[in-house]
């Protein structure tokens, strides 16, 4: 996992995404990504992308220090990757686990991990911002 956001090649597209930090957010950040994927007419498999998107998301709500915060959802494409951020106000790291099979939470990371190009996360003036990169 990189400390740092690597430099990103020119994005071509880019949406926004205020999403209220309760139980419904996840699932509107994985439509906001599958219709994104359609709309740009992306090469990236829309199962994986929305899979990965619903982890940070529901990570972000589930670590959030506050109840009413809001956590933003960043999708780009630039060159031949597929870039999705999720920016809470937590301080907190992600930190990768090896959570037993039974475990019924603790493998999101792990799912990041291995289905991703590349995934890591910065500071940011309000907390953080998690992302993972897909390559088409």
């Amino acid at each position: 996992m990189d400390m740092m956001a690597p430099i990103r090649t020119t994005v071509q597209h880019r949406r926004r995404f205020f999403l209220r930090a309760d139980p419904a957010a996840a699932a509107e950040a994985r439509g906001h990504v599958r219709a994104a994927i359609g709309a740009w007419d992306l090469p990236i498999d829309a199962y994986v992308a929305a899979l990965l998107t619903s982890e940070l998301v529901t990570n972000a709500i589930s670590h959030s220090p506050d109840r009413d915060d809001t956590v933003t959802l960043v999708i780009s494409w630039g060159g031949d990757e597929m870039r999705v951020e999720v920016h809470d106000t937590s301080r907190s790291a992600p930190v990768l686990v090896a959570a037993p099979p039974d475990a019924e939470t603790g493998r999101g990371l792990v799912l990041l991990d291995s289905l991703s190009t590349d995934w890591g996360f910065y500071e940011t003036t309000t907390g953080k911002a998690v992302y993972f990169t897909l390559e088409s």
